[in-house]
């Protein structure tokens, strides 16, 4: 096999116990060559990932409560000195851990702030490796709009991790045209991983976490689900997308352009082979039927209604005209002869194009508008799942046997997702009866 990348994630690097382990997982295969770390999570419940403890600091400092961001300051001191000690780590972070607080003293923005713990802890991990260390500034790109640009990027990590046999790279951040950090949203390591996996041509991009690979859909929800040993790029982001959060769903792109599998291990049970996430024409992937189920609460729906409309473009132009002034954007849109529904991750901006329609009825012609909020909406994903009407004649079974009222019934915006709408107290209950329906 070619060269792998492998992402560690916060949990696995939390401490030096942890980071041992992602050691031996890298050292046992020589093509474990590109490796991309987030910053120390959470050691126990109780503790606090080290990026919200900069994120703290920064907030203290930018106040100007010295004290309060003293006593934040010494903990994130700790946590590094710590792990230098125990892992005998070759490194002066020390006068690294003080370049952070003089340039965040000195107003330093709260992304730099986010981006010091993939930053520092890049370091120490690199020295602890043997490995080269490769800042991901200057060369993970960003516009000055806040856009990331991939293909600049792509060129430029190219270009630099040619020059390593081996290398560590600080996942999470980029930076602006200006030389200071932009971060990814949460979660944005799996981002970067896959960047690099991209920029060296990877075999595989190995993304180590605390979980071996997907389940079927959420265990805290539905007991022992089954686990998802092969699913396409495509389904994936339908997952992630409506709350599967085991991958960041903006990791999967670059993966995706270079043809190249993700692997999810799990880095407390390297031995597990995890979930491979493969192109969507490869054969394991074809086969029709349902991979998984995920959902999300907190979406708010917004009805339309306008006589002698015309329905499909006559009916929402119009409605995405306004709201586009406004720069609101709803996540879905449904439309029939005389009425449109518009589904919002938030219910503000639902409330808001409401009052933007009744105000413009002349533009938009809208004779009655209503808002429902506290609506889950729940994906059943798979390939071909949403062209098969058995498929939603079995999810309005499973509603209905289990006397849960629907909301919007079942509709697919893909040929890959099925989406039911259920009122936010029956999500658990529309979950488990969906599994059982589908499993």
């Amino acid at each position: 096999m070619g060269v792998i990348t492998a992402k560690f994630g916060g949990s696995s690097v939390a401490d030096a116990a942890q980071i041992r382990k992602t050691k031996d997982i890298v050292m046992s295969r020589s093509n474990r060559r590109y490796v991309v770390v987030s910053g120390p999570g959470k050691r126990s419940s109780e503790d606090e990932k080290v990026t919200d403890l900069l994120y703290r600091y920064q907030g203290l400092a930018a106040a100007g409560d010295e004290n309060g961001a003293a006593a934040v300051f010494s903990v994130i001191e700790e946590r590094f000195i710590g792990l230098k000690r125990e892992l005998a780590a070759s490194v002066d972070i020390e006068s690294a851990l003080a370049k952070v607080a003089a340039d965040l003293t000195a107003g330093a923005s709260a992304d730099y702030a986010a981006s010091r713990g993939e930053f520092l802890n890049a370091q120490l991990i690199a020295a602890f490796y043997g490995y080269d260390f490769v800042d991901a500034a200057g060369l993970v790109l960003f516009d000055e709009d806040g856009n990331f640009l991939a293909e600049k990027t792509n060129a430029a990590l190219s270009e630099e991790l040619a020059k390593h046999e081996r290398a560590v790279v600080p996942g999470f951040y980029g930076t602006w045209p200006d030389g200071s950090p932009k971060t990814f949203s949460r979660g944005g390591s799996d981002v970067t991983g896959a960047l690099v996996a991209r920029a060296v041509q990877a075999d595989v991009y190995e993304n180590w976490t605390d979980v071996s690979g997907f389940l079927m859909t959420d265990p805290r929800v539905v007991k022992n689900p089954h686990p998802i040993p092969v699913i396409s790029y495509r389904e994936q982001r339908e997952l992630s997308s409506m709350g599967a959060s085991v991958l960041h769903e903006d990791a999967v792109t670059p993966a995706r352009l270079a043809g190249i599998p993700i692997n999810i291990r799990n880095t407390n049970a390297p031995d597990e082979a995890g979930t491979m996430i493969v192109s969507d024409d490869a054969p394991e992937a074809v086969s029709p039927g349902v991979r998984g189920i995920s959902g999300k609460k907190g979406y708010a729906a917004l009805r339309v209604y306008r006589n002698a409309a015309g329905g499909g473009a006559r009916i929402l132009a119009p409605i995405f005209a306004v709201a586009s002034q406004r720069g609101i954007q709803p996540d879905f849109a449904l439309s029939a002869v005389d009425a449109a529904t518009l589904y919002f991750a938030d219910g503000a901006d639902a409330s808001a194009l409401a009052s933007a329609l009744e105000k413009e009825s002349s533009e938009t012609r809208a004779e009655e508008t209503t808002v429902a909020g506290g609506i889950t909406l729940i994906a059943v994903v798979g390939n071909g799942v949403g062209a098969d009407p058995g498929a939603a004649a079995k999810a309005t079974a499973a509603l209905a046997e289990g006397g849960i009222k629907s909301y919007g019934a079942c509709f697919s915006v893909s040929e890959t997702n099925l989406l039911v709408g259920v009122a936010d107290r029956d999500y658990e209950a529309a979950l488990n009866a969906l599994y059982a329906k589908f499993s």
